[in-house]
């Protein structure tokens, strides 16, 4: 691949972020790659995606340099321009993020030189009954003690604004869009419908639409279930429902899920990819579906999603299953598999490559 332009986002909390962003600095003025900080507030207040694009001069390549919020905030930059995005970790979840800071120069090496695969991951996209808007004086409110708020999404100029379809919003969430409550003694209650058909009708904190990707985040600490990120799928999860049935709904990516506000309820903030980005009152709605645009992530090899999910939410052995001393053998897989199993995909975790000598120094 040639990379003209890289757009670098970077976790500047993080003495060791900084330091990589020094490194892929360097790497860029040794191949002649422009190289531009992207959404990191000089002018003390947040621009839409596009916006922050255009200021980052069209990346060919996002690198993100922190943990998965930071890979989020790329995700969202690259998913608007159809960029590639690499993360590099240095959070303390990772379930984003791809390479180390140690391999983060060996890992432009391969970019450039065309030795990675192109993880497609879905999207959510957004229509809403009416524009969503932040009130007056709920961001200092909030205290986002983060920077400023993004502004409420735009409206798409390429869709057509339907009465019965809504608006369409020019946003993307890679994770999750959420409707929750906004005070703590007032629920939201919510009419939930899928493919158009009533579901229930919900008095909750909280409730979400994930991709598979977004599973292990809000989704997951929710109680809804783990899926892998190469599933196409919505998850629908309640949090802290009053009623009997709690459980997660699983859809078909042609399944859209739409959320609506019923006129006794409290209003609910609209937070997308964890970012607030408008407030609805009773009578409003969202729908959310899987976008037609993907987010391309960059990929050196195979990932390990479920060795991931072991170690980095802390697995532990059921007493029972490992009372005699032995733990679960390994399947390890070293032939070929037979022709009626050919179709499966079964992960070979290579054994870890000692750094480039560029990465030493």
């Amino acid at each position: 691949m040639t990379v003209n332009r890289l757009g670098l986002v970077v976790h500047g909390g993080r003495p060791e972020a900084v330091a990589a962003a020094g490194l892929v600095r360097a790497w860029c003025g040794k191949h002649a790659v422009r190289c531009t900080d992207i959404d990191v507030w000089h002018d003390g207040g947040r621009r839409d995606a596009r916006e922050e694009v255009e200021a980052g001069g069209d990346p060919d390549l996002v690198v993100t340099l922190g943990g998965d919020g930071t890979f989020l905030r790329g995700a969202r930059l690259a998913a608007e321009n159809g960029s590639l995005v690499l993360g590099v970790d240095l959070g303390r979840v990772g379930f984003l993020t791809e390479v180390s800071a140690a391999a983060v120069r060996s890992a432009l090496d391969a970019v450039r030189e065309d030795r990675f695969e192109v993880d497609s991951r879905m999207l959510l996209a957004l229509r809403a009954s009416r524009r969503l808007e932040v009130p007056a004086g709920m961001e200092s409110l909030i205290g986002y003690g983060r920077g400023p708020l993004l502004p409420p999404p735009q409206v798409r100029q390429d869709c057509e604004v339907d009465k019965d379809w809504g608006i369409p919003l020019d946003v993307t969430a890679l994770n999750d869009v959420v409707l929750e409550k906004l005070v703590r003694d007032r629920q939201v209650s919510v009419g939930v419908y899928v493919s158009g058909r009533l579901l229930a009708s919900y008095s909750a904190d909280a409730l979400l639409v994930a991709t598979p990707t977004g599973s292990t985040a809000y989704s997951f600490a929710a109680g809804g279930p783990v899926v892998s990120p190469r599933a196409e799928a919505l998850v629908f999860t309640p949090v802290a429902p009053h009623m009997t049935f709690d459980r997660s709904v699983v859809t078909a990516p042609d399944e859209p899920v739409g959320l609506r506000l019923l006129d006794r309820s409290g209003p609910a903030a609209v937070s997308i990819d964890g970012q607030l980005r408008g407030v609805l009152d009773p009578g409003d709605w969202i729908g959310v579906y899987a976008a037609p645009r993907r987010l391309r992530a960059v990929r050196l090899g195979p990932m390990d999603f479920y060795g991931r999910l072991r170690e980095r939410m802390k697995l532990t052995d059921a007493p029972a299953a490992i009372a005699d001393g032995s733990p679960a053998p390994l399947w390890s897989v070293t032939t070929p598999p037979p022709g009626d199993l050919a179709h499966l995909s079964l992960l070979t975790v290579p054994a870890s490559p000692a750094p480039a000598e560029s990465d030493r120094t």
